[in-house]
This record gives structure tokens, sequence and C-alpha cells, in this order.
């Protein structure tokens, strides 16, 4: 007999009644697990498939098995195109699972919720202050830097002023409209210095008014902290006909008092932060149009001396080439002059120039014959000498006019470079960083900053 072999998924092989008691049990189990998984969140649930394929109960544990059955095969797997289930993995994550009684960790929840909210009331009490205080504190820095850049800006002043008393000659260190304007941008600055100065101890001020009545409110809590902790737990029948009172009210003068004190110190540092930032924004666009009006003054100068420099240039040269053409003449007078006065010796004297030669001395024996060589001779020599002498003159005037322009040049250069370099300095010595950036762009720009500088000053 030949034997041929059967595949067990299609074979039963124990009795059904064996069978179908076994899967009643494991229905049964299924149940009880959902049951006590009720509420926890369907994705939370295990999902057991423990009847597998072919196992179907004919007798049925009570009127829902079947459902529960058909329910439990779809959950567990889907069939494919041979009617055969597909198992498939169970899923445990993805839902949120509430648990009906309190967790091993409640008390310490209940502590830390506790703790929360007394931490929340003592920010709160200390919140405004505290807030007011920063911005305050903000401002006072604000302040400190703005000082600092006055500083700077003094600092540059005097150098600037300085400097320009390195110009060379008399003529140039004289006073005039730059001087003036670096001493009215002097002023402004002392006068700003001192205004911010004195915003900035009112600020201090104020930060120990407000950090006395932070310290006072911090005490009041305290206090009211170690009162309830003396207050007994369970309220006697006489305590509950007592009115209900606000927590946060104060139950005690001193507390009262504490409270206008902080109220009053918030409205005076808020007051206090206004005025500083309206000081800021003044001092700065004051700062700027000084600064501005000084340096606008400095550049006009040098330009006015860059063009008198030019004209000096263009004149100095006119002189010197009239003085050349006055020394040519002069030598021409002079070779003229020699001509006319004749050699020095007068073995060198000519025949024919001689005044008592035969010719002219027997023309001069008729009466009223006498020549005007002679009278020519001496009139022109003296002429020749009056004009020398006032060419030699004029030459001399030239070259001293010549000098005193090329040492104006030479001061204008050397006055022009140190303007120069002083308007450099005053740009390079500026630090705009020192000014808050928040209030650079809050400030005023003003149109007319000389103007206004100069009218101050006046």
């Amino acid at each position: 007999m030949q034997v041929h072999s059967v595949p067990l998924g299609s074979v039963t092989i124990g009795p059904r009644s064996w069978r179908d008691g076994t899967v009643r049990s494991i229905r049964r189990a299924e149940r009880l697990v959902r049951d006590t998984w009720a509420g926890r969140g369907v994705s939370g649930r295990p999902r057991v498939c423990s009847a597998g394929p072919g196992f179907t109960a004919r007798a049925t544990d009570g009127p829902a098995e079947p459902a529960e059955e058909e329910a439990t095969g779809e959950k567990c797997g889907s069939r494919d195109r041979n009617g055969e289930v597909k198992t498939s993995r169970p899923q445990t994550t993805g839902g949120v699972r509430t648990v009906p009684f309190p967790a091993t960790c409640w008390r310490e929840q209940c502590a830390g919720a506790s703790v929360a909210v007394a931490t929340e009331y003592m920010r709160r009490v200390r919140e405004v202050e505290g807030q007011e205080g920063i911005r305050l504190d903000r401002e006072r820095g604000h302040l400190e830097k703005m000082l600092r850049s006055i500083s700077t800006e003094l600092a540059v002043n005097r150098r600037s002023s300085e400097d320009r008393t390195r110009r060379p000659n008399t003529a140039e260190t004289e006073r005039d409209g730059a001087d003036y304007l670096l001493l009215c941008e002097r002023r402004e600055l002392t006068e700003l210095k001192l205004d911010l100065e004195g915003a900035l101890r009112s600020t201090l001020t104020q930060l120990q008014a407000l950090g006395e009545s932070s310290r006072r409110l911090r005490d009041c809590a305290g206090e009211r902290a170690r009162v309830l902790e003396l207050l007994p737990h369970s309220g006697s029948a006489a305590a509950q006909n007592l009115p209900k009172t606000d927590p946060t009210s104060a139950f005690t003068p001193e507390c009262q008092q504490v409270l206008d004190s902080s109220t009053s110190a918030v409205a005076q540092s808020q007051q206090l932060r206004d005025g500083a930032r309206r000081l800021l924004s003044s001092a700065i666009a004051r700062q700027k149009a000084a600064h501005r009006a000084v340096n606008d003054g400095l550049v006009k100068k040098v330009a006015e001396t860059v063009a008198l420099q030019q004209n000096l240039a263009l004149v100095t040269a006119a002189t010197r080439q009239a003085m050349f053409r006055k020394q040519r003449e002069i030598n021409c007078i002079r070779h003229s002059y020699g001509r006319a006065q004749g050699p020095e010796h007068s073995g060198d004297v000519l025949s024919r120039e001689k005044l008592n030669r035969p010719l002219v001395h027997v023309y001069q024996r008729h009466p009223g014959t006498q020549l005007p060589e002679a009278a020519l001779l001496i009139q022109g020599s003296a002429m020749l000498r009056r004009r020398l002498e006032s060419s030699e003159g004029e030459l001399e005037r030239l070259q001293l006019t010549c000098l005193q322009l090329q040492n104006d040049l030479r001061g204008k250069n050397a006055a022009a470079q140190v303007d120069a370099g002083v308007v450099r300095m005053r740009r390079r010595r500026v630090d705009v960083r020192a000014v808050p950036a928040l209030l650079q762009q809050g400030a005023p720009r003003s149109a007319a900053g000389g103007t206004e500088v100069t009218g101050a000053c006046q």
C-alpha cells in the first residue's frame, strides 16, 4: 500500500469536540482581555489571533461569540484569493492611553504643581518692578554710552583747537569762524554732558528706589508665606462666617504702604525713562548738528585757503616775471648811463669824443657858437641816474613783495594741511558705535545743523 503525503493545513487530525472546546476558551480569554483594556484606546489594545485558519467552532458560548469571532477574524487577518486567512502583525503603538487610577508619581506631580503655582505668584508679584528695573537699567546703559560719546567729542574738540594753534605764522593763527564754531561746539557738548550726568544720577537713584521697593515686596511675600504655614489645615466653625478676601490683597497697613510706594516708584520710573529717551534723542541730534557744523566750517575754511593759495601762486609768478623784467631794464639803464659817462680813464677817450677837439675849438672862437653837447650829456646822465635809482627802488619793492607772497603761500599751504588734518582726525576719532543704534534711528535729523549751533551760541 502506497502512502501519500497530505498537507497539514488542509487536513484535521484531532477530534472536532476537542478543538471546539479549546477555541471557546481562547475566545473567552480574548473577551476578558478586551474588557480589562477598556478606555485605553483601540490602537493601544493588544490584538491576539489565536484561532488560526480552519478553526471554526460550531458550538458557541453565547449569542455574542459568533460576532466576536467574525470581528476577530477581520481584525486578525485578511483572506487571500484562495480563501485562506492571512495573519497580520499586531499593532501596539499610535494611541493615547488613559489610566483610570492615579500614577505612582502623583505625589510628586502635586508637589510640583504647587511649587509652580507659588513660583508664578511670586513672579507676578515682582514682575512689574523687575521689568521696570530692567528697562531703566537699559536706559542707564544708553546714558553711559552717550556720556562716553560726549566725552570723546569733547576730547576731539580740544585736540582740534590745539592742532589749529600749530599754524605757522601770526596771520594764520588769528581767530576765525572755525574757532568760533569749535567754541560753540565745546559749549554745546559741555551743556549736554551736564544734562546727561544729571539724568544718570536720577536714574541711579531711581534704580536704588526700585531695588528697595522690590526688597520690601519680597519681605512682605515672605511674611505672607510664613503666615500661611501657621494657618491650620482644617477651619473651625467660627471661621466659616468670616468674609472672603482677595488672595493678592494687602492684609496689613505695611503691605498696603509697600504696594502704594511700589506703584509710585514704577510710575516715576516710567516718567524718568520717557524723559531720558527724549533727552538722548535731543542730545544725539544736537551732537550731530554741532559736529556737522564744525566739519562743514573747517572744510569751507580749507576750500577758502586753497583758493587763496592758488591766487597767491598766480600773483607770485606774475611778480617774479615783473621782477626779472625790471632787472633787465635796470641793466639796460646802467649800460646807457655808463656809455653816457664815457670811459673812466682820460686816455681811453677817443679824439672825436673830446670837447676840445680842433674842429670844435675853431668853431667856438666865433661868438655865440656854443655847442649843446656837454649840456645834453650832463642832462642825459642826470636823467639816467634818476631813472636808475627809481628802477632799483621798484626792484627792491618787487623783491620784498615776492618774498611776502612766497611766505604767505607757504603759510596758506601749511594752514590748509593743518585744517585738513583736523577734519580727518575728527572724522576718524568720532566713534558712531558709541551711540545706541536704536536711538540713532529714532533721532530726528537736523536740516540746518550749522545754523542751529550758531544761533545757540549767539
